[in-house]
């Protein structure tokens, strides 16, 4: 089996590590655009032409499965990438709302993600089919895959941000970014039992699964 993963930076790598954890006999093939990101701030059709060009050496090698690991190029790309593309299987990542208004009890969650992927159809999709009656806090995360990608993040940049979400009762945190996945653990601690903190990596693995057993 061959899996392609690709996300505008780092983000992928942790990706394409859980997926090698999950299916030890396959090869794992990750491709990046670091030299254009972030992909937050640009357009739908920048976005589409940057993950086109950047997905084609994993094209070029038949995987079975590519996984954009790149919430923003899912919410963007991913729907005209299959359409230009039918005999490739797709698997995109997108904010997990579903799973948040089925954990929250205080009806109040968090959703760190870029800009892009906030004013996406796909994500006012979610949001309208998941999480009606839901408060949902969008806090400003712009600059936080750049700074992860350079290695610039700083706790105290996070912390006023984790803080300020959960006084506001979020007791669910959404990682919409597989760059933050890198300071999960950060983000973890400084929620200290406040809130949950979720990510899709488990279900990317159950979702190639499924995909692959469908004929």
């Amino acid at each position: 089996m061959k899996l392609g993963v690709f996300d505008s930076g780092i983000g992928g790598e942790a990706v394409a590590d859980a997926l090698r954890k999950t299916f030890p006999e396959a090869e794992v093939l990750v491709v990046n655009d670091r030299a254009n990101i972030p992909y937050g701030g640009k357009t739908p059709a920048h976005i589409l032409r940057l993950t086109d060009a950047a997905i084609q050496p994993l094209l070029a090698r038949t995987c079975d499965v590519i996984i954009l690991a790149c919430n923003t190029a899912t919410a963007l790309a991913i729907d005209a990438l299959r359409q230009k593309y039918p005999a490739q299987k797709f698997i995109g990542i997108e904010p997990m709302v579903k799973t948040a208004a089925a954990l929250t009890k205080t009806k109040t969650i968090a959703v760190c993600a870029t800009k892009a992927t906030l004013s996406s159809a796909r994500y006012a999709r979610l949001v309208r089919d998941h999480a009606t009656g839901l408060q949902i806090i969008e806090p400003d995360c712009g600059e936080w895959a750049s700074l992860i990608e350079n290695n610039r993040m700083n706790r105290t940049h996070i912390e006023r941000t984790i803080n300020a979400v959960c006084e506001q009762g979020s007791d669910v945190i959404i990682l919409g970014c597989t760059h933050y996945h890198w300071i999960k653990r950060l983000i973890t601690d400084l929620a200290a039992g406040r809130a949950a903190v979720i990510e899709p990596s488990e279900a990317i693995g159950r979702r190639v699964k499924a995909l692959l057993a469908d004929p």
